[in-house]
């Protein structure tokens, strides 16, 4: 054997040191030279500036890194576009929190210093996450990375406000927002996270005007009374018939409010009578505008009562409602108080409670973008999701979306491109500020954060400039990775915004990954203290093993479970290559690439594992196309463990320390090709380890991140040595498995007899009693297709006959008694499942013919090897 200086155990920390820097010096994950090949293209979901990437991230960058790595391979012009988000709430809240601990405010400093102060922590967590990619080995082109607020993207966002503004579509008007009282800005509704919050129905009795009675309504919120203009009922609810058009007067406040008739009122609800806040409520508000009701704002920008709420105003409205309750109490208008746990919206920035109140803001309108988006997808410029049901979550969010509001009471982001005149009130939307600057004031807010996240997939890529080469060359992009919970925030925005401003989709392919959760399926949160980083989780096992976790633990589209267990078995894997590729270098005898010759192959096992890799080869590739990443691991991991380590490379050792120097050269060239191509198959799911073992195997090239994908040899496929094999292994299976469950070890000689179906597979086992001996430990064997069980042997089967161990000093009687009667409740088990398959004739009628052959051929089979088993079962109790 030859030194090879690979440790005798895969340690990953020194497999991974310093090896992405070398990847990213030498220029490996730029575009291919080549602009004659087909380009592939992908841009990262940015992450956002607010700190460390999470394990979602790790798994969202591994699938897309995969992609990458193996379209480069295939010799694809490849673009893998890395970038960052500026995250307009998160990274403002973020910022603000670190100078409270200061003692300062965002007003103390001013907007330009807090903007400075802001671009400071976004260099460094930035920094931070460059540094956790190249930990995780992600193959991007950092010359091309961007960033939501560099000047390129900045110039898009502009244009693309300036023309949506021209052409209508953005407006600015008065609506029912949602508004974060802790950070005092707008939300979109998908900003909102509602979650079920113990409260109160409040049953009151609003008195008539005339004095004639009163009608009873119940509310959630007391406080907000305060600004009502009205209250409502059904216009075909026969009990209010005669109120409709008379008035009330409200409570506390003593205005006189009309009652008025709206199909908004739900008749079967508690008594059929509403209480109408147009500022304070989004259906009230529409109410409102049927009914030209005044809108009275009773709240500030941080939720406490402003002056029109009269004697409460200065409390918050949690002190409010105390207030009001107490007084309605008093006044002999509160009826009653009925516990009720209602669906509560919270911010999802800052968890406090959303306020949907009445607010000046920039507004996209969603009519015509939403159907061009929807018609889209009938076209042949459609977006493809994998799998394919979330195309039913973005057409139906589309065709239910409200109009987008888009203004920020913020300071950090894209500030609106809008100005008004200073002393006209005259209101200018433009790429640049007007002439006279100084007469004018720029509008404060600035954009939400999904805007410029919109155009991510052109912005990026040198649009507006559509004679950009990227633009050109790479756009529409091929994937987008990302979870399903932002198909609404982020895929169906980036869509209708693509096909506006470029006529084109965005991409052609969305895979959608789940989330991850814990060992026991909740969702990861700090609050829960079961958040795992990722960086961790590397420095512990490596990264290829936690990328393997992540690759293979979920189809598309679910979600996963975080288990220590797997990273650990998927470290053992690794563990597993690494010794076998030791094994295979060391035996190599200084083999070049030059020297690989497979022009002699002849021996069975040879020729099988060169088919089982065609076979393999076909398999991942087919996989990956489908993105089915767990199914393409799963071929990969049981050629690498069962059939390259635990077979092909034991029965090597038998050719290896012969004489047969001819063979020892065409087993040595085998084991060089296998371990090559299966390495360049497992690179885009574990480049490290797989970069570290393929610079000690014989190869062209400089690295396996620019080495070619492997294909299929259709010379190198024998499907009658495939066969052949997996009669071997069926027999040397099935003695091994007698002798462990006996307890009879390899190292006792035994005598076997066995009884074969037909010649061919007489032929294959005699031809092969070289590799018999050495796994079976035979102290006699005798092969005959005619031989009739003896008295006093245990039985096995394998694929092509059965095999009798003589009893005599072997095993125990009544534990093969109770052995058989297993093997026949199992065979009975496997005939049942077969006859009930059989007997389901919507499976009969409608599953391929060759399926139900194929279960037709089973229960031939099944039915055999029972009775095989009760005979011999009869035969050992009867002696």
């Amino acid at each position: 054997m030859q030194e090879i200086n690979m440790p005798s155990k895969y340690n990953p920390n020194a497999v991974e040191e310093g090896r992405y820097e070398d990847w990213v010096n030498k220029g490996l994950f730029a575009p291919n030279e080549n602009k004659e090949v087909e380009a592939y293209s992908i841009v990262i979901p940015p992450p956002n500036v607010t700190g460390k990437l999470h394990l979602g991230h790790a798994w969202d960058v591994t699938l897309q890194d995969m992609l990458i790595r193996f379209k480069r391979m295939q010799g694809y012009d490849t673009l893998w576009l890395p970038g960052m988000d500026h995250a307009g709430i998160a990274t403002q809240a973020k910022v603000e929190a670190k100078l409270a601990e200061e003692g300062v405010s965002r007003h103390d400093l001013g907007r330009d210093k807090f903007i400075d102060k802001t671009w400071e922590w976004k260099e460094e967590y930035a920094q931070t996450i460059r540094q956790q990619w190249g930990k995780m080995g992600i193959s991007v082109d950092y010359d091309r990375e961007r960033f939501t607020l560099d000047d390129g993207l900045s110039e898009a966002v502009r244009k693309v406000f300036v023309d949506l503004y021209e052409k209508g579509i953005i407006y600015r008007g008065e609506y029912i927002i949602n508004w974060d009282p802790k950070a005092q800005t707008a939300l979109s509704d998908m900003e909102v996270i509602y979650q079920d919050d113990p409260g109160a129905f409040y049953h009151l009795e609003y008195p008539l005007t005339d004095g004639s009675g009163s009608v009873r309504l119940a509310t959630t919120r007391p406080e907000t009374m305060l600004g009502d203009t009205a209250v409502a009922v059904h216009p075909e609810d026969d009990r209010y018939q005669d109120l409709i058009g008379r008035t009330v007067t409200l409570p506390l406040v003593g205005r006189e409010i009309p009652i008025v008739a709206d199909d908004y009122v739900d008749r079967d609800f508690g008594t059929g009578v509403v209480k109408i806040t147009p500022a304070h409520d989004p259906n009230d508000f529409a109410v409102g505008n049927r009914h030209d009701l005044e809108r009275i704002n009773i709240m500030n920008d941080d939720a406490t009562m402003n002056d029109n709420a009269g004697k409460y105003a200065g409390l918050t409205r949690e002190e409010a409602r105390k207030a009001v309750v107490k007084d309605l109490e008093t006044e002999g208008v509160l009826v009653e108080i009925e516990d009720k746990v209602h669906s509560v919206g919270h911010s999802e920035r800052t968890g406090v409670v959303v306020e949907p109140r009445l607010s000046t803001q920039w507004f996209v309108s969603m009519d015509h973008l939403s159907k061009q988006a929807i018609a889209n997808q009938d076209s042949e410029d459609r977006v493809d999701f994998y799998p394919p049901r979330f195309e039913n979550t973005y057409l139906t969010w589309m065709e239910n979306v409200h109009d987008w509001v888009i203004s920020r009471q913020l300071w950090w982001g894209h500030q609106i491109p809008a100005w008004y005149h200073k002393e006209t009130g005259e209101m200018y939307v433009g790429m640049e500020a007007p002439e006279d600057e100084e007469n004018w004031r720029q509008d404060p807010d600035v954009l939400d954060t999904w805007f410029s996240s919109a155009l991510w997939p052109f912005s990026t890529m040198g649009w507006p400039n559509e004679d950009a080469a990227d633009y050109q060359r790479y756009f529409p992009t091929n994937t987008l990775v990302t979870g399903y919970d932002i198909i609404f925030f982020w895929v169906s925005r980036m869509i209708f915004q693509s096909l506006e401003f470029t006529g084109k989709r965005p991409f052609k392919n969305v895979l959608i990954h789940g989330l991850i959760r814990d060992a026991q399926g909740r969702k990861m949160s700090k609050s829960l203290g079961n958040g795992v980083d990722p960086m961790d989780v590397v420095n512990q096992y490596g990264a290829d093993a936690l990328r393997w976790f992540l690759a293979t633990g979920s189809t598309p589209g679910q979600d996963i479970r975080y288990n220590t267990e797997k990273l650990e078995a998927a470290w053992n894997f690794i563990n597993k290559i690494w010794n076998a590729s030791r094994y295979a270098l060391m035996n190599l005898d200084d083999l070049a690439y030059e020297d690989i010759d497979l022009s002699n192959v002849h021996s069975i096992t040879d020729q099988w594992i060169l088919t089982r890799l065609n076979e393999t080869i076909a398999a991942v590739t087919r996989n990956f196309d489908k993105f089915e990443f767990g199914e393409a691991g799963r071929h990969l991991y049981h050629f690498i463990w069962d059939d390259f380590c635990n077979w092909y490379i034991e029965m090597s050792k038998e050719v290896l320390s012969g004489d047969d120097e001819d063979a020892k050269l065409t087993t040595r060239s085998v084991l060089a090709y296998v371990l090559d191509n299966t390495l360049r198959l497992l690179h885009p799911i574990m480049p490290f380890v797989t970069e570290e073992i393929w610079q000690h195997v014989p190869h062209q090239g400089e690295s396996i991140v620019t080495a070619a994908y492997p294909e299929e040899v259709e010379a190198y496929s024998n499907p009658q040595a495939s066969n052949a094999m997996q009669v071997l292994i069926s027999f040397i299976r099935a003695i091994r498995n007698t002798r462990n469950e006996q307890n009879v070890p390899l190292s006792k000689a035994i005598n076997i007899l066995v009884k074969v179906n037909d010649q061919e597979s007489f032929d294959i086992l005699q031809a092969n009693m070289a590799y018999i001996e050495r796994f079976c430990n035979p102290e006699s064997i005798e092969l005959s297709i005619d031989m009739e069980a003896p008295d006093q042997a245990l039985t096995s089967f394998f694929d092509k006959g059965e095999i009798y161990l003589p009893l005599k000093g072997f095993i125990n009687i009544e534990d093969e008694i109770k052995r058989l009667e297993d093997e026949v409740a199992k065979w009975q088990s496997e005939v049942d499942r077969v006859d009930k398959k059989l007997a389901n004739e919507k499976f009969v009628a409608n599953a391929p013919e060759a399926v139900v052959q194929a279960e037709r051929d089973k229960g031939v089979d099944y039915r055999q090897k029972l009775a095989a088993s009760q005979e011999r079962l009869s035969e050992i109790k009867g002696l």
